[in-house]
């Protein structure tokens, strides 16, 4: 078995279609096809069933996914701390957040870090929280910034920061020259929220209920900005945190009758060594954040 087949394996079981996969790995299909079918005769047993395009793992296949991960989990921070030892002071931290946070949070950080560790290198990704505990159960990332605790007991998350929530309007609407309005006050109108899978879709459902409703949903999309962009447009009203630039004229009003707020923070992958830079960012982000303070 060579690794190049096992990083194969292992994209194709997270999903990756086998077009996606060859594409990315420089082979053809066929070609990918046969290394698969090689591994499962080195494994002596079917690794995969397909389902549509999709390949989908048996559940030797789930067994055998788990000790691959750990294969290449280590396998890739060896080489990382070779790496880090061959030139000192040029590590790599790889870090996965919310894409909310591109705009504000994350930038604060970095650079407030590389001032002084200007020789570390950052591979960023962006995602929902769904896609950032992936990248930490995948080892893909070593460290994300997300919202609220994951609640996974394989994830260790410390908080950082409060951020609040506010109803956004759009410009011409009838509470758009309050300040602070009741969530309850805008229970007939058409809400605008990311779709099911996000947390703050669920933080808004879960809003709403308190304020005594169920949202009526009118559109739902994947990017916070293009929610703001929707009500500005006076297509709905929506829950959000405020806007970190003043591109969105979408007054956003504080609510009186629901504590709108959600919680940002760090998560790690519990029992898993952190590569010296990584570790070194880790304890910057804990020592630099004001944990627990509200961000306005």
């Amino acid at each position: 078995m060579d690794v190049q087949t096992l990083r194969l394996f292992r994209q194709v079981a997270a999903g990756a279609t086998v077009t996606e996969t060859a594409l990315r790995g420089h082979l053809t299909q066929p070609a990918l096809s046969r290394a698969l079918r090689r591994l499962e005769h080195e494994a002596g047993a079917e690794l995969f069933r397909r389902s549509g395009r999709l390949l989908r793992l048996t559940p030797a296949g789930h067994a055998f996914k788990r000790h691959v991960d750990l294969v290449l989990d280590q396998l890739d921070q060896g080489l990382r701390e070779v790496g880090e030892i061959v030139a000192p002071g040029a590590g790599v931290v790889p870090l996965a957040f919310l894409h909310t946070f591109g705009t504000w949070l994350v930038p604060a950080v970095l650079s407030g870090f590389l001032r002084e560790h200007p020789g570390t290198r950052f591979e960023l990704r962006q995602h929902g929280e769904a896609g950032l505990e992936g990248e930490l159960l995948d080892g893909t990332a070593d460290l994300v910034i997300t919202s609220g605790d994951p609640g996974h007991p394989q994830l260790h998350w410390s908080r950082l920061l409060v951020e609040p929530l506010r109803l956004a309007v759009p410009p011409h609407h009838r509470l758009a020259g309050h300040d602070r309005v009741r969530l309850a006050d805008v229970a007939d109108e058409t809400f605008i929220l990311l779709r099911p899978g996000y947390a703050l879709r669920e933080t808004t459902e879960r809003l709403c209920a308190e304020a005594g409703f169920a949202p009526r949903i009118g559109f739902e999309g994947d990017e916070v900005e293009t929610l703001r962009g929707l009500v500005t447009a006076g297509l709905g009203v929506s829950v959000l945190p405020l806007p970190h630039t003043a591109a969105f004229p979408a007054p956003h009003l504080e609510l009186t009758d629901v504590d709108a707020a959600r919680d940002i923070g760090l998560a790690w992958a519990a029992g898993r060594t952190l590569p010296p830079p990584s570790e070194t960012f880790r304890q910057h982000v804990l020592d630099t954040v004001p944990r627990s303070s509200t961000v306005d």
